[in-house]
């Protein structure tokens, strides 16, 4: 093995690889930015409102998409952590319940605030007689990215049992897994094409129809990827050849092109992400063997001052970033609208040109609003430990509110339904302790 193996493999066991941190803030200002992207609004010659996603329609998203799309990449860096995370658990003589339910605190209370203003904006609109089809569209689109809420609580919760089958049977369970996402595409492709006598089941892009098949990947796809994660802390990515890794990067993406061409796959990587599907699987390695072949550049990266107050300022606040950017991007919008001022059409060459400053101004918009909502990421003080069976509950209950709105679009009833569920979540394992809790407060360790 190769001295820069070797060092790479003692800072993933012996410290804090830093790039990972670098790695979580480029995934969610990536997320960001591509949702920026998605967002063309403006109006139409006769001043009547166009909402687009405009960058679908252009002819080379389909093959950056095979890049653009890290959500893989984010858990396989969640893997890592969780991997990390439980052994100093263990160290501390925490449990699973422990793990499980401070991982809850840290996705549910920022779900809080969101999910307070989601209901508040959707009863708005019934009150004031919006447009229901217009309130659909923005709704569906800003309420899109709370599937992670569930899919990451759902395999970090998973994670202390997932972590002693890896220590048991290595590479056996990615590929248990693996071979379960493609049984589960088949048979959503089989009923898709009526091949069970129920005719033809149309694909609706929520979750209803032939995609409710399609579900059972939420398991087995992102525990696949965290998986990945837990090879990727235990050094055997570290421990390949340069060349080896280019070469597994190579094969991910030629055996996700051929699963691709033999249909039922979109091109569009994006368009794979619900359900998730087999090729999000298999990109999750490629990621993560692309992410070992930078580490070098992202270690120097990572040892600039700019770099480090970066991850720490954006890092800090992660998950606001990450659940209030679209209503951000919608707010500013609005008032571009409003204001008597000529926007660019979506598409232009001002519209392109103006996306990255948008970008900034988004992101502060949002750090301005984190002053106060970067209370709810922080876990507060626990109160008595719940048993196994009140944490799973919890985990559930949280759980199934955000999988509805995944599959069917964020609505007044969904919305109401997802609030309750969190607040009662985090009461069930001694974790609601007033979401107001000041910033100084005590809590746990990670």
């Amino acid at each position: 093995m190769s001295n820069a193996a070797v060092s790479a493999a003692s800072v993933v066991r012996d410290g804090r690889d830093l790039t990972l941190d670098l790695t979580r803030v480029a995934c969610v200002v990536l997320v960001v930015f591509v949702h920026i992207l998605f967002t063309g609004v403006g109006r139409r010659p006769d001043g009547s409102l166009l909402i687009e996603r405009t960058v679908e329609g252009q002819v080379w998203f389909d093959a950056v998409s095979w890049i653009l799309n890290i959500m893989p990449l984010f858990f396989v860096v969640g893997g890592y952590a969780a991997r990390a995370g439980w052994r100093s658990a263990q160290r501390r003589g925490d449990d699973a319940v422990g793990f499980v339910r401070l991982r809850l605190a840290r996705l549910a209370r920022p779900a809080i605030p969101v999910l307070v203003f989601f209901s508040v904006a959707l009863a708005a609109t019934r009150m004031l007689g919006v447009d229901p089809a217009l309130v659909d569209t923005i709704a569906i689109g800003v309420g899109s990215p709370l599937w992670f809420l569930a899919a990451y609580l759902l395999v970090q919760a998973l994670a202390p049992w997932m972590i002693g089958l890896h220590a048991r049977f290595g590479m056996i369970v990615p590929l248990v897994l693996l071979a379960g996402a493609a049984a589960t595409d088949a048979l959503r492709f089989l009923v898709a094409g009526g091949l069970f006598g129920l005719g033809h089941v149309p694909s609706t892009g929520y979750g209803i129809g032939a995609e409710l098949f399609g579900i059972p990947n939420v398991v087995f796809v992102w525990l696949f990827a965290q998986q990945v994660g837990f090879f990727l802390f235990d050094g055997w990515f570290s421990r390949r050849r340069f060349w080896q890794l280019l070469g597994l990067i190579a094969a991910g993406y030629l055996a996700i092109w051929g699963l691709v061409s033999l249909g039922g796959y979109s091109w569009n990587m994006l368009s794979n992400q619900w359900p998730p599907t087999t090729p999000l699987a298999i990109l999750a390695v490629v990621q993560a063997a692309a992410l070992t072949v930078l580490h070098r550049p992202l270690t120097a990266l990572m040892r600039t001052r700019a770099a480090q107050g970066a991850v720490l300022l954006i890092g800090s606040r992660l998950m606001t970033v990450y659940l209030w950017h679209l209503p951000m991007i919608m707010v500013l919008i609005g008032v571009q609208l409003l204001l008597p001022v000529p926007m660019p059409a979506p598409g232009s060459a001002l519209w392109w040109w103006t996306r990255v400053p948008f970008l900034i101004v988004v992101l502060a918009a949002v750090w301005l609003l984190s002053l106060w909502l970067v209370r709810f990421e922080k876990a507060p003080a626990m109160g008595e430990k719940p048993s196994r069976g009140v944490t799973a509950t919890a985990v559930v209950v949280f759980l199934l509110p955000i999988l509805a709105i995944t599959a069917y679009g964020l609505d007044l009833p969904l919305a109401v339904c997802a609030l309750i569920a969190s607040a009662l979540a985090l009461r069930l394992v001694g974790a609601y302790r007033a979401p107001l809790t000041p910033a100084g407060a005590s809590a746990p360790r990670r």
